[in-house]
């Protein structure tokens, strides 16, 4: 959330990392698109002098420009977009480099291949993917195995009560592979904060005012999510912690999950959000979310993060 996406003042964005750091978190999780390197460049910034504290971890893939060669996960643009991210983080390594999508334009060993060379290096210590499917994630330990390349060792899931189509393949992928898995999203892009309830206007400097094309308040699902919102603030109510904690107390009980990505605006968000590390959720809380959505399904499936083109309405047909 550094940056026009999120927080703008690099004071307050500070604050938020001395906290963070204070509270024992030492994994921080950026990307080169968020807000178009601002993000990493406020980093970068505030880490200084304290690198070796944390494990920096950051992705490419997404557009940086027009120009179609500064996107994807081809070796061109791998070799030139990790320099960048050096450059804006203020660092000679990153811990964790990270595929932000699949790319089906480009053979998954040529990725493997670059980022293989980077580890070795010294650029890269580890690297990982997000919001990959399945079957692509098996493809990847398939390839690495055959072709000597370095292995992903995470994956990065779109995961929360609001979105928990993942649960049904990518979290058993994950275990069967051994990869860890930094859950993005847990509170459902702010839905799981109880901000957005019936009859209250929408926050000025919620992400949903913000940044209404992406975000589904508008969607045909607001309602879907408006009625679960109150019916899971009752169970967070019975449970003695805010609806915050539970959703973030919820990703964590899967037994796939190492971590779950918050993105705080300010101090006091990332202080309410930090006991959920500690908040055990007993079974007839579990069950009482699983009564609500279902496992293993979206509220609103668009929220998978990605989609196949093979579902695009160019690629459903054979041309006759």
């Amino acid at each position: 959330m550094f940056g026009e996406w999120g927080q703008t003042n690099e004071d307050e964005c500070r604050l938020v990392l001395d906290l963070a750091l204070e509270s024992g978190i030492n994994f921080i999780d950026t990307a080169d698109v968020y807000a178009f390197g601002e993000s990493e460049t406020i980093l970068g910034n505030v880490l200084k002098g304290r690198r070796d504290d944390v494990v920096l971890a950051t992705k490419f893939h997404e557009p940086m420009g027009e120009d179609p060669n500064r996107r994807g996960n081809s070796r061109r643009w791998i070799t030139k977009a990790v320099d960048d991210s050096l450059r804006r983080l203020q660092t000679d390594w990153i811990d964790l480099y990270q595929v932000h999508r699949p790319d089906p334009s480009c053979d998954i060993d040529q990725t493997l291949g670059a980022l293989t060379d980077l580890v070795r290096a010294g650029k890269v210590r580890a690297i990982g993917t997000s919001t990959f499917p399945a079957e692509q994630l098996v493809m990847a330990q398939w390839v690495a195995e055959k072709r000597g390349r370095e292995r992903f060792v995470t994956e990065q899931p779109p995961y929360s009560i609001f979105a928990r189509a993942v649960e049904a393949s990518v979290l058993p992928a994950c275990q069967d592979l051994d990869l860890g898995v930094i859950v993005w999203s847990p509170l459902n892009g702010g839905w799981l904060t109880g901000k957005y309830q019936r009859g209250k206007e929408l926050p000025g400097d919620s992400r949903a005012a913000r940044n209404p094309d992406h975000f589904d308040y508008d969607h045909p699902v607001r309602q879907r999510k408006l009625d679960l919102v109150e019916a899971l603030l009752n169970v967070a109510d019975e449970a003695g912690i805010t609806l915050t904690q539970l959703a973030l107390a919820f990703t964590l009980e899967h037994p796939a999950v190492t971590a779950a990505i918050v993105g705080p605006r300010t101090p006091q968000q990332l202080a309410d959000q930090i006991p959920a590390a500690d908040i055990a959720l007993d079974t007839a809380v579990l069950d009482a979310i699983d009564a609500l959505i279902e496992p293993g399904f979206n509220v609103n499936q668009a929220e998978t993060g990605w989609v196949t083109p093979a579902l695009l309405p160019g690629q459903r047909r054979r041309p006759r």
